[in-house]
């Protein structure tokens, strides 16, 4: 098996949920890592926010993200150009993810190549 994990709730306007829902996906992905799947990350739209807050060291996720920080395949670039954490994204070391060429965007991760890939898809 192989897992993606798409992280999508939005640390801007979320609240507990959003957070809740951010813990929970590198959990996951913590969990799959732990049992030798292999398993990626990608923050997709308002989540491509997430990058730039997890990355500080005072976060509460922080410890959780450090553990799961080498399967983070990226960051969605159409997303985050859409949801203006494009500099943040690149400024905290990550991937602009552009697989996918969806019209009048700079592109996105390709689900669609993800599942041909044998992946399982795991959207928070």
């Amino acid at each position: 098996m192989k897992a993606a994990i798409i992280i999508l709730s939005d640390p801007k306007n979320g609240g507990e949920d959003a957070l809740g829902r951010m813990f929970n996906g590198l959990a996951a992905a913590y969990d799959f890592k732990q049992r030798g799947t292999d398993v990626s990350i990608y923050f997709q739209g308002a989540g491509t926010r997430w990058p730039g807050v997890i990355s500080q060291a005072d976060h509460p996720v922080h410890a959780l993200f450090k553990a799961v920080e080498t399967e983070i395949a990226g960051v969605s670039c159409g997303c985050a150009d859409v949801f203006g954490s494009r500099e943040e994204a690149v400024k905290s070391g990550f991937d602009l993810i552009t697989d996918n060429s969806v019209p009048g965007t700079s592109g996105l991760p390709s689900l669609g190549k993800l599942v041909a890939d044998g992946f399982t898809v795991f959207t928070f």
